[in-house]
């Protein structure tokens, strides 16, 4: 491909205490591309994604945006990067609607007098954009005025991603979307992850199912005791040769 990936990581290391959780790991994501980030429990992709959305800063090792390396130190900046996260916990308040939700922390006042002097929240607008933003992503939540604890479970995590969304973000890490979901909860989760793809957004989906990542996924870059063991072209690759790389039973340097 022509230029220099969107966001890219050479060389990057972690270590707690006597814990070395990265070791010189690269990573590499382009505009429209899926990339799936595999590996066993402990074999780093937590501290990775952590370290992507600035909750961890690295001991090693570069990151690059757009070619031009840059210190991701705190999750602010990652956002004005461009960079958003949906963690497994969702993070949603159920007690809210999901309008509300969306916009949790960055709600929109009134135009005018209203807004500026009585500093009254513009519900409507709110509402009006948030169901344009479902809309336009094919998420299903027939009204975004019902409280987030009467969602499904797929209803939940696809709010989540759409949150993530409205900062407009090029970068979205998904950690494990849909790993407490059902088959059809779930395909409709990887549609969403489809509907990404088609809009430009480079996606990092970090998944223990790899019938989700043959489905969705363009690369797999699997991490073993916390180093690379392996980048793969998942519509050539089979998941045996995949799963292998993932439990240590070929080392792919």
């Amino acid at each position: 491909m022509i230029g220099p990936p969107l966001l890219a990581l050479r060389g990057v290391s972690k270590r707690f205490g006597a814990v070395q959780a990265l070791k010189d790991v690269d990573l590499e994501i382009r505009e429209g591309e899926v990339v799936a980030l595999l590996g066993d429990n402990g074999a780093g992709k937590s501290t990775l994604v952590k370290v992507i959305a600035g909750v961890e800063t690295p001991d090693r090792g570069v990151i690059e945006w757009e070619g031009r390396g840059v210190h991701i130190t705190s999750p602010r900046i990652a956002h004005r990067l461009g960079i958003a996260t949906v963690y497994q916990t969702l993070a949603l308040c159920d007690d809210l609607d999901v309008a509300e939700n969306l916009f949790l922390g960055r709600e929109r006042r009134c135009p005018g007098v209203r807004g500026r002097l009585l500093r009254l929240l513009d519900y409507g607008g709110m509402r009006r954009q948030a169901r344009g933003q479902l809309d336009a992503m094919g998420i299903r939540v027939p009204d975004v005025r019902a409280p987030v604890a009467s969602l499904s479970a797929g209803q939940r995590q696809t709010v989540a991603i759409c949150r993530a969304l409205l900062g407009r973000p090029r970068v979205v890490l998904l950690d494990e979307p849909t790993a407490a979901l059902g088959v059809p909860q779930a395909g409709h989760v990887l549609e969403v992850v489809d509907e990404l793809r088609e809009q430009g957004v480079g996606v990092i989906l970090v998944s223990h199912n790899l019938g989700d990542v043959k489905a969705v996924a363009d690369e797999a870059a699997v991490l073993r005791l916390g180093r690379n063991n392996g980048f793969f072209h998942v519509p050539t690759t089979s998941q045996e040769r995949i799963f292998s790389a993932i439990i240590g039973a070929t080392d792919n340097p």
